[in-house]
């Protein structure tokens, strides 16, 4: 079975820290952490930092095990 991202994520171009947060995809801290290691890319707009959706999707589908993955490796 295969996510579809681009149907679960609303048609935002940028996503700030708190709004993922929100939408329950990545808690804050670990965000905070993936952008301060250079895991996820980010846009910088005055002191804030956005993270593009096509980023996002980007993220979650490179690190986002499959149930046949997970059954196989039990």
């Amino acid at each position: 079975m295969h996510t579809n991202f681009q149907d679960l994520i609303p048609q935002k171009v940028l996503f700030s820290i708190k709004d993922i947060d929100e939408l329950g995809i990545i808690k804050s801290d670990m965000c905070k952490k993936l952008i301060y290691n250079h895991q996820i890319e980010v846009v910088k707009l005055g002191n804030k930092n956005f993270i593009p959706r096509s980023e996002l999707i980007r993220y979650l589908q490179a690190n986002t095990i499959s149930t046949i993955e997970y059954l196989q490796s039990a």
